[in-house]
C-alpha cells in the first residue's frame, strides 16, 4: 500500500511539474514572438521614415531649408540630412485606380537617411531622374507592372503624368509596399505644386534612442515656426498597441502557470497526508514546526524550480527552431510581415517569467507547508 501511494504522489508530482513546464514554455514563446513583432516593426519602420522630421507648417522654401541645415549641422549626433516632398496622388493601371502617398526624393541624400537603397530588388536609385518612379512590389504585382514600364498619375495641382518605373523596392512591410512611391524631388514639387519648397527635412542620428532628447534640443534652435517630430510619435500607435498586447498575453499565460501552481498545493497537500506519522514522529523527538515547514515549502520549490527550469528549456528551444526554420508564415496584408518574427532576450523577457513562476510556485506552498507545521504530535500519532 505504501508503494502505491508513494507512486501515486511521484505521478502527481510530475504532473506538476509539466504543468508548470508548459506555462512557462508557453508564456515564454509568445512573448519571444510579441518582442520579436517590437524588434522587426521598429526596424522596419525606421527602415522607411528618418529618425526625426521638422516639417513647414506651409512647407519649406530654399532659403529656410539652407538656414535649417546650417543650425543643425552643428549638433555632432546627426549624421545625415535630406529634403522630401510628399502627398497623396491616384495612380491608374488599365481600370484599376489606386490612391497611394506619393514621396519625393533626393537620391543623393535620401540613402543616408533611410534605407531605401538597401530594399531595391529591381532597378537602381541613382536612375530616378525626372519622370521616373520607384514603386513597391506589392503595388507592382497589384497593378501587374514591371520593371521599365510605364505608369499613370493623376495629381491634384498637374495634368496627367506617365512616369517610367526605374526600379521596384520591398520592404517587407505590406503597408508601405502597397501604398508608398517614390519619385524624383523636383517632380514630386511639380506634380503637388511646391514649386521650389519641400514638405520637410529627414534627419538620421548615431543613436536611434537619442531621438527625443535631439528633437527637444533642435526645437530650442528652430523656434516655433516648424514642427518636429521622431521616428517613435509618428508610429506611436503601433508601438503602443503591441505594448498593450505583450502586457496582456503575459497576464493571461501567467494564469497557465497559477492554475499549474494548484497542482503543487494539491501535491504537498496528498504529501502531508502520507507523512502525517512521520511529522508526528519528527515533532515528538524535538523538530521544530518551522523546520518542517520549510521542509515542505523546499521540495515545494523542487517541484516548482524543476518545471520552471524544463520550461525555459523548452520553450527557448522552440523559439530557437521558429526563428531559425521560420516555418510559420503570416499573410502579410494583415500582419505586415509575412513572417514570424522571434526574439529571445534573457533579459527582461525570460528572467521575468522565470522570477514570476518561481514566486508563484513558493506562494502555493505556503498553505500546505503551514498545515504541516501545525499538526500537532499527539494528534499526528492518535490513531497509529
Amino acid at each position: 500500500m505504501t508503494k502505491r501511494k508513494e507512486k501515486f504522489i511521484s505521478l502527481i508530482s510530475l504532473i506538476s511539474i509539466l504543468g508548470v513546464a508548459i506555462g512557462v514554455a508557453a508564456l515564454i514563446i509568445v512573448i519571444a514572438v510579441m518582442t520579436g513583432f517590437d524588434n522587426d516593426l521598429r526596424e522596419k519602420i525606421v527602415g522607411n521614415y528618418s529618425h526625426i522630421t521638422i516639417a513647414g507648417y506651409n512647407g519649406i522654401d530654399k532659403k529656410e531649408y539652407d538656414n535649417i541645415v546650417n543650425r543643425i549641422t552643428k549638433n555632432p549626433h546627426i549624421k545625415s540630412i535630406s529634403p522630401y516632398a510628399q502627398g497623396q496622388i491616384l495612380v491608374k493601371q488599365e481600370n484599376k485606380v489606386f490612391a497611394v502617398g506619393l514621396k519625393g526624393i533626393d537620391p543623393a541624400s535620401e540613402s543616408g537617411v533611410t534605407k531605401i537603397k538597401q530594399y531595391l530588388i529591381q532597378g537602381n536609385l541613382n536612375n530616378l531622374e525626372e519622370g521616373g518612379v520607384i514603386i513597391g512590389r506589392e503595388l507592382a504585382l497589384y497593378l501587374g507592372l514591371s520593371l521599365n514600364t510605364n505608369l499613370t498619375i493623376y495629381s491634384p495641382f498637374s495634368k496627367l503624368n506617365n512616369l517610367k518605373i526605374v526600379g521596384i523596392f520591398n520592404s517587407g512591410m505590406y503597408d508601405y509596399d502597397m501604398n508608398l512611391i517614390f519619385t524624383n524631388l523636383k517632380t514630386a514639387q511639380d506634380m503637388l505644386g511646391l514649386g521650389e519648397r519641400v514638405s520637410a527635412i529627414a534627419v538620421k542620428l548615431d543613436n536611434i534612442y537619442l531621438a527625443d532628447k535631439i528633437k527637444d534640443e533642435l526645437a530650442k534652435t528652430l523656434g516655433f515656426n516648424f514642427n518636429l517630430k521622431t521616428w517613435m510619435e509618428i508610429n506611436t500607435n503601433f508601438f503602443a498597441a503591441l505594448k498593450l498586447e505583450k502586457l496582456t498575453m503575459f497576464i493571461i499565460l501567467t494564469l497557465i502557470i497559477l492554475v499549474a501552481s494548484f497542482n503543487i498545493i494539491s501535491t504537498l497537500v496528498v504529501m502531508v497526508i502520507e507523512k502525517t506519522k512521520d511529522i508526528g514522529i519528527l515533532k515528538s523527538i524535538g523538530m521544530s514546526g518551522a523546520r518542517i515547514k520549510a521542509m515542505f515549502i523546499y521540495v515545494g520549490l523542487i517541484i516548482g524550480t524543476s518545471g520552471t527550469i524544463l520550461g525555459a528549456l523548452g520553450g527557448i528551444a522552440l523559439c530557437g527552431l521558429l526563428k531559425k526554420y521560420q516555418f510559420i508564415k503570416l499573410p502579410p496584408d494583415i500582419y505586415y510581415i509575412d513572417k514570424l518574427p522571434v526574439s529571445i532576450e534573457l533579459w527582461p523577457d525570460i528572467t521575468l517569467i522565470v522570477i514570476v513562476a518561481i514566486f508563484i510556485t513558493l506562494i502555493s506552498t505556503i498553505y500546505p507547508a503551514t498545515k504541516a507545521a501545525g499538526l500537532k504530535p499527539v494528534e499526528a500519532l492518535r490513531y497509529e
